[in-house]
Order: structure tokens, then C-alpha cells, then sequence
């Protein structure tokens, strides 16, 4: 859960929201940690929640079963190519290494244009500004451009957050890799 309650306080607000704003919520399967949080407060608030959990960990006694649908894969990258093929958005919240490694994952594909979803984070309490100074060194040392970074949606508010998210377009971005 992090160690500051405004971390649990913006996962039941979010699941709220979404709740309210008639979305599902599709995430990693889990019960335990902010996740969970925020699969109960869509639940809560009527809304509805499909989980993705992969068998190992859904037997770890983690599996969320009190949400709307679960589905049990047999593997972490079969999860997350579930995830991304039924979600229409993506959302960060604070975490660990996982999170990381998710966040990353799923920004990759937008740049190479495997998805074409928007890419958000809630940056409560400020957690991901250090990864926004990571990414944007990237961009002065020359590494990635900076219409990459751009893309990535960021707010600590969620009403701002969703909002943006709606409105998001996407644009096809200007060849990337040049052979020579």
C-alpha cells in the first residue's frame, strides 16, 4: 500500500470515478495491495471489474474472486497481452518494481505503435515526477524524442486524468529509427 495513506485514499477515489463514469476497470486479477483497493471500490460503487491473473499467483491465494469476471492465464506475459487487448486505457498508479516493469512495458508498445491507447499517470503525492525527469534526461541525452514523452498523460487530479484520457487521439508519429 506505500507508506502514506493518500496512496489507498487515491485508489478508492479512482475506482470511485470509474465506477461513476460508467468504465470497467481491467486489471491484474489481484486482492491484496492498492489494486485491490481499487477493484473494491469499483465493485462498491457498481461498477464492473475483469481481472487477469496468472495461475501461479491466482494460486498464491491473491485472485480477486469478488469482482465481476477473473480470468486465470497461464503466464505474466499472457496477462498483460490480455490486459492491453480488453483495456481502452492504461493507468499508473504509485507501486513497485511491477509497476514499473508494466508501465514501461505497455509505454513501449505505444511507441511502436503496437497499441494506440492512451498512457497515464496518477501522480499522487507526486510519486512518478523522478520518472519524469528520468524520462525527459532520456530526451536531452538524445535517446528517445521528446513527442514520446509528451504522450505520456500525467495529473495528480482524476477527474483531469480520465478527462484527458478520453480526449486522447492518436497521432501517428514521424519515423523514429533511421537505418543509416
Amino acid at each position: 500500500m506505500g507508506f502514506h495513506p493518500t496512496y489507498k485514499k487515491a485508489a478508492h477515489e479512482l475506482g470511485k470515478h470509474i465506477a461513476s463514469e460508467n468504465l470497467s476497470l481491467v486489471y491484474g486479477g489481484g486482492s491484496i495491495g492498492l489494486m485491490g483497493v481499487l477493484a473494491d471500490a469499483v465493485m462498491k460503487y457498481g461498477g464492473r471489474v475483469v481481472g487477469i491473473i496468472p495461475k501461479f499467483l491466482y494460486e498464491k491465494e491473491v485472485g480477486h474472486d469478488s469482482i465481476s469476471e477473473l480470468i486465470i492465464v497461464d503466464s505474466m506475459h499472457e496477462r498483460k497481452q490480455k490486459m492491453a487487448e480488453l483495456s481502452q486505457g492504461f493507468i499508473a498508479m504509485p507501486g513497485g518494481i511491477g509497476t514499473m516493469e508494466e508501465l514501461f512495458e505497455i509505454f513501449t508498445w505505444s511507441q511502436l505503435e503496437l497499441i494506440k491507447k492512451p498512457v497515464a499517470l496518477l501522480n499522487v503525492n507526486g510519486f512518478f515526477e523522478d520518472v519524469l525527469h528520468f524520462l525527459n534526461k532520456m530526451v536531452r541525452e538524445g535517446f528517445i524524442k521528446d513527442i514520446t514523452v509528451n504522450s505520456l498523460i500525467c495529473s495528480r487530479s482524476i477527474p483531469e486524468l480520465t478527462t484527458k484520457m478520453k480526449a486522447y487521439n492518436y497521432t501517428e508519429t514521424p519515423k523514429w529509427i533511421n537505418k543509416t
